[in-house]
């Protein structure tokens, strides 16, 4: 198994900023988007002439926002795992708007009234269309997540219960395999979805880690999963038989989330995580870059149905 990137290369800081909860990181219409979940933050990489500052805001919510995936159609728009629930945020035709808090429309809010405080964490598109979050307690409460799928007509629908911190999910090229990660209880499960319909199928575990906790995922063009491992400052590649392929050492305790990017897909970002830490190191919360073999697969966006989307 290699410790390093693809000919040798070492994770590499990309930019000054250091993130209190960097996650939701993706390579969207040719630059990276990422949030700060407890900050309530949308980011996006400045542009390439001006690589040496920091992230550029997108847009700043009064509550966590957990991740986002772009709206088909629809340029600065986003629909987001956000507070209590899911939403489409409007950042402006360009989404450089930075007032996105007033431009929040709620598809629903399945986590208010809960019997402990909730937010929503990790989310992502799949390939055909469809928008998947996970939500946690606050305080880590056992069992209190759950995950819920957004269908293209803007329904939400509870898909699974009884997860402490659901992370990622991820899912195949071809949309018919969804890995989820059980973060506290160590665990990656895989899930055949119906194409069609988006109904899981029943679950197998697909690793159990030793160590520390998985988080954020990516699947590559070779079938590969990739996931951060937060609490052990590396990022490991399994083998589509879920068999461990590579660990990849990152300069920060709490790596969070992954994707895979760059011009020709082979470039692996990871974020990183302050929160939690008596005595953040000076790398603590920063994204990381290094290059990698096995190229990325597009990112998926949102894609409303015409009702979903007025």
């Amino acid at each position: 198994m290699s410790g390093i990137g693809a000919d040798g290369s070492r994770a590499e800081v990309c930019w000054p900023d250091r993130l209190e909860l960097g996650e939701g990181i993706r390579w969207i219409d040719g630059r990276i988007v990422l949030v700060d979940i407890l900050a309530g933050r949308l980011l996006a990489a400045p542009p390439a002439d001006r690589a040496g500052q920091g992230l550029a805001e997108l847009a700043r919510l009064p509550m966590a926002l957990g991740a986002v995936a772009p709206v088909e159609g629809r340029p600065g728009t986003w629909i987001a795992a956000a507070g209590p629930g899911i939403c489409l945020l409007d950042t402006g035709r360009d989404g450089a708007d930075g007032g996105a808090s007033d431009g929040v429309r709620w598809l629903a809010r399945p986590e208010d009234g809960a019997s402990v405080r909730m937010r929503m964490n990790d989310a992502t598109a799949d390939p055909h269309g469809r928008f998947w979050a996970g939500s946690m307690a606050y305080d880590g409460v056992e069992g209190a997540g759950s995950l819920y799928r957004i269908d293209r007509d803007g329904r939400v629908v509870r898909v699974l219960s009884g997860i402490t911190v659901p992370n990622g999910p991820a899912f195949s090229g071809d949309g018919r395999t969804m890995f989820l990660a059980d973060s506290v209880r160590g665990l990656i499960r895989r899930y055949p979805v119906d194409p069609v319909t988006g109904e899981l199928g029943d679950p197998s575990v697909f690793t159990a880690l030793d160590a520390g906790g998985p988080d954020g995922m990516a699947v590559d063009a070779e079938g590969g999963l990739w996931t951060a491992v937060w609490g052990e400052g590396v990022v490991h590649r399994y083998r589509p038989d879920g068999s461990l392929d590579q660990i990849v050492p990152v300069p920060a305790s709490q790596p969070a989330g992954v994707c895979l990017g760059g011009e020709d897909g082979r470039t692996l970002f990871v974020t990183s995580a302050r929160t939690g830490l008596s005595r953040p190191g000076p790398l603590d919360g920063a994204v990381f870059a290094v290059r990698v073999e096995v190229p990325g697969l597009p990112t998926a966006s949102y894609r409303p149905e015409t009702r979903a989307a007025s």
